[in-house]
């Protein structure tokens, strides 16, 4: 039987959003909020305990997204007449959507990273970077539960979407956005250490860009039923980072390791975010109004528009960050505690780091050539979205 004819379960028919939807992407939101604190305590306190109050908002987060999808497994697996239909069978017993499959090995892997993370701190001190290997472990855990929630969000929408209520579609829509919204975040987030200010006139900055935000707002904007999917995602993840960018600094905070060279006296803020919801609108445009229907012909046109909106409105706004010299909008004030705060390129581009001249021209060909390919890998995803009903 082919998977879009199959019977909605007894639960959708109810034309209700199900409640543990709105659990899992306000998991999703938990996840976000407690890592983005989280990067902020490490560069104004420094390293806290397993249980500082950052980390238990993201494992809330994980724990909460695991044990809603563990309970609707062993429903669809014990209860007759759940949905087993449009269910997963794994392990030969258990029967499970994708969306509570993803959540539920996320939440295992954010489990599992726990205690590695307390071991790697207190046997190799402070982070550096990011992506350190028990951060890895639990960047996967958090993606694969934001990637849960998106999934879930899709496949009881696109069960019957011409028969949902407008006001049950205005949810769907809303929790669509807000679902993909928290995975921009965390992607920007994962990648930050080559989208920060300093980068921004570097090729390598847009670069990453290109490579990373198509292949996401192209997705969004394919698989959601309104027409504006990738400007409502980017609306979301600008309103986050601004959130936390402003509330953040608002809380006191003294630094618990040494060397001090930046006496802090309240918690640093995040990055103000990209400015991708200008290129979101275009490429909603070209997705949704455009003549053209082959694949590869949007990728290039998509590609070619994030680009050059992008560049055209991020490198001045880039100048503007710069010289904003600290101030509390634009959270220009971030400075890590063991830094010296008069450093000389603090509120300047270092001169390395500007591309100009054959060293822009080839890296803007490199990013033009990234923005296609994760525009069609985009689009793919998207349509598979946009098919998913289980």
């Amino acid at each position: 039987m082919d998977a879009l004819s199959w019977p909605a379960p007894a639960e959708h028919n109810a034309k209700a959003v199900p409640l543990y939807l709105y659990v899992t992407v306000l998991a999703s939101l938990s996840i976000m909020v407690g890592l983005i604190w989280d990067i902020s305590w490490h560069i104004s306190i420094g390293r806290d305990g397993l249980f500082s109050a950052p980390h238990l908002a993201i494992y809330l987060g994980g724990v909460v997204a695991g044990l809603f999808s563990g309970y609707r497994v062993l429903a669809l697996t014990f209860k007759a007449g759940a949905g087993r239909e449009r269910s997963v069978k794994f392990w030969g017993i258990f029967y499970g959507s994708l969306g509570n499959l993803f959540c539920i090995w996320g939440a295992l892997a954010m489990l599992t990273s726990a205690p590695f993370d307390d071991w790697w701190h207190n046997t190799y001190g402070l982070d550096v970077t990011i992506l350190s290997p028990p951060h890895t472990v639990l960047l996967l855990g958090m993606i694969t539960i934001q990637l849960g929630a998106i999934v879930s969000v899709v496949a009881y929408q696109n069960l019957d979407a011409a028969e949902l209520t407008p006001n049950v579609q205005r949810r769907f829509t809303l929790l669509q956005a807000l679902s993909s919204g928290f995975i921009l975040a965390m992607i920007y987030t994962m990648a930050s250490e080559y989208l920060g200010r300093h980068e921004m006139h570097n090729v390598v900055f847009y670069e990453v860009a290109s490579g990373l935000f198509p292949l996401l707002l192209v997705s969004f904007s394919v698989s959601s039923r309104s027409r504006w999917g990738a400007t409502q995602a980017s609306a979301v993840y600008s309103v986050l980072l601004m959130l936390m960018v402003w509330i953040l600094p608002l809380f006191p905070a003294t630094p618990r390791l040494g060397p001090v060279l930046n006496p802090i006296t309240s918690f640093q803020p995040f990055d103000f975010p990209l400015l991708i919801l200008l290129p979101a609108v275009a490429i909603d445009l070209v997705v949704h109004r455009s003549p053209w229907s082959h694949r590869w012909v949007q990728a290039v046109v998509c590609g070619a528009v994030f680009l050059f909106v992008f560049i055209l409105f991020q490198w001045p706004f880039a100048t503007l960050l710069m010289a904003s010299h600290g101030h509390w909008f634009f959270g220009t004030s971030k400075w890590y505690f063991g830094a010296d705060p008069n450093w000389e390129y603090r509120y300047f581009f270092r001169p390395h780091m500007v591309s100009s001249g054959l060293e822009l021209v080839k890296g803007i060909a490199i990013a033009f050539v990234l923005a296609v390919l994760s525009s069609r890998a985009g689009l793919g995803w998207g349509g598979w979205l946009k098919r998913i009903v289980r």
